[in-house]
């Protein structure tokens, strides 16, 4: 049993491997440009290793699609303290979003380059729809609770996250020279002031509520 843990282990760290070192070299040259044997080189593992994880190239991109997501709503979930209210908790999931966007700058780098491609923008449009159906619903509750603008809350929604995507772009690109935990913390400022219903507590709006 043992060794059969240990196994899973190592398992996850070539399949690991193999997706950082497929990362790296997608940003550097894109993915057309990148073939099989120059992954499986940078890894330092075996051709046929490649082909027990991953069926083709494509398989690689969707995963990275899909893994870079997923880290990224553990980073929002792990920064959202679950007892604030609904305007708290949008300013700490845009904040942990600014800061994971700039700490993984080359995996969105590559999205954003290889977006028009139909296949990948299948995987970003459904990866951004989860997103956006879950601040519509957390921006639902702050209207019911009168913190949020009466407004449909999925325009308010697609607000919210074309802001923080454009400001990491315009950090990614140079344009925005702040660091990431400056720019974090004006985003999250500038979302919640954007959304906010007239009259709420100024330390909502600012982040400085008790």
């Amino acid at each position: 049993m043992s060794s059969d843990r240990r196994l899973t282990a190592q398992g996850v760290e070539r399949k690991q491997q193999l997706l950082d070192s497929a990362a790296t070299l997608f940003a550097e040259r894109g993915f057309a440009d990148t073939r099989v044997i120059d992954i499986v080189a940078a890894a330092g593992v075996a051709k046929g290793l490649f082909y027990w994880y991953f069926e083709n190239k494509d398989a690689v991109f969707a995963e990275l699609v899909t893994s870079t997501r997923q880290s990224h709503r553990l980073a929002q979930r792990d920064a959202i303290d679950p007892a604030a209210d609904p305007l708290t908790q949008l300013r700490q999931g845009c904040e942990a979003s600014v800061r994971f966007m700039a700490d993984h700058a080359h995996l969105y780098a590559l999205l954003q380059a290889e977006g028009p491609d139909q296949r990948v923008s299948e995987l970003l449009r459904e990866g951004t729809q989860v997103h956006a159906t879950d601040t519509a619903a957390l921006l639902e509750r702050g209207i019911a609770e009168g913190l949020v603008r009466d407004e449909d809350p999925m325009l308010l929604a697609y607000g919210v996250l074309g802001s923080v995507t454009w400001f990491c772009h315009f950090h990614r690109t140079g344009r925005i020279t702040q660091s990431a935990e400056e720019l974090a913390t004006f985003v999250g400022r500038y979302v919640v002031r954007s959304v906010a219903a007239e009259g709420v507590d100024e330390s909502l709006l600012v982040g400085t509520a008790a």
